[in-house]
């Protein structure tokens, strides 16, 4: 059984960083493709960024490129998504998802319909 807790979700400033952690537990976390999405109020979940198991390759959608990263400690079983220059628009919900098959496979897919496992997920608030 995989599960996921993310955390750090928070207020959101102009300009501010925040970064997001998602605990796995599982022996073959290590196999794991992973990837983050986010829902924000009144609209579709979205694709925001993906990482291979290895951690060696990263994946992210146009709109937070440059701005976001994706990492990952695999002695850890932590899966993070460091934020930059944040602005009020990207206050959302954001879900850690993860699978085992490689992450070519989720590439395509773009709301998330077919990763596995999903966490609850960890919630911004607009700060204005």
């Amino acid at each position: 059984q995989v599960q996921l807790v993310e955390s750090g979700g928070g207020s959101v400033q102009t300009g501010g960083p925040l970064r997001l952690s998602c605990l796995v537990s599982g022996r073959t976390f290590h196999t794991y493709a992973m990837a983050w999405f986010r829902q924000a109020p009144g609209k579709e979940r979205e694709f925001v960024a993906g990482i291979t198991g290895s951690g060696l390759s990263t994946d992210y959608a146009d709109s937070v490129k440059g701005r976001f990263t994706a990492s990952r400690g695999n002695t850890k079983g932590t899966v993070y998504l460091q934020r930059n220059s944040l602005r009020p628009e990207h206050t959302a919900g954001y879900y850690c998802t993860a699978d085992s098959a490689p992450y070519d496979w989720y590439q395509a897919d773009l709301k998330g319909k077919q990763w596995g496992y999903w966490g609850h997920g960890t919630r911004d608030t607009d700060s204005s």
